[in-house]
């Protein structure tokens, strides 16, 4: 199997890798082509046409970390940690002893708003100097500083919303 390299550092990285381990940065995947499309789910089904069409914002939040950014595309979430089997980012905090294995949660909702949860971790996840308290989620703002444990701080990017065209009214 062909070793590629990665764009962040240019260290080697394996075609299936989904994050370079030595940066932690993002790899870019190849378009798959001439696949079937998956079939339709149980779930797919019982949607209701209205809820299909619902916009999900384009917005993506890098938190950027000194091992490399990690970033969040709408509608997801992410666990930061430095457990492999839980964490797809692990790599980015491998060498932080003091980051727990499941240490916050970081999620961007359909319409693009950021938040943090932080999952019982031993040291602590901080929003600009603020504790994040166990289970609850943190509103993000670009801007903001977020901080695992004492020592791994992050910068939170994330784009600014455009007003919904269709929530303007016009002057009668």
């Amino acid at each position: 199997m062909a070793t590629l390299t990665c764009p962040n550092c240019a260290a080697q990285v394996q075609p299936d890798d989904l994050i370079c381990f030595t940066c932690g940065a993002n790899l870019p995947r190849p378009a798959v082509r001439d696949e079937t499309p998956a079939p339709t789910t149980v779930m797919q089904e019982y949607l209701k046409p209205e809820d299909r069409s619902r916009f999900i914002s384009p917005a993506v939040l890098r938190l950027a970390f000194p091992t490399g950014n990690v970033e969040v595309p709408a509608g997801t979430s992410l666990l930061l940690g430095r457990d492999p089997a839980e964490s797809l980012v692990a790599a980015a905090f491998a060498r932080y002893e003091n980051v727990s294995r499941r240490h916050a949660t970081v999620t961007m909702d359909d319409d693009g708003h950021a938040s943090i949860r932080d999952e019982n971790s031993t040291n602590g996840t901080f929003v600009n100097g603020d504790r994040v308290l166990p289970g609850i989620a943190v509103r993000l703002a670009d801007g903001d500083v977020v901080r695992l444990a004492a020592d791994v701080a992050a910068d939170v990017l994330l784009p600014r919303q455009l007003a919904d065209p269709a929530s303007f009214s016009r002057p009668e």
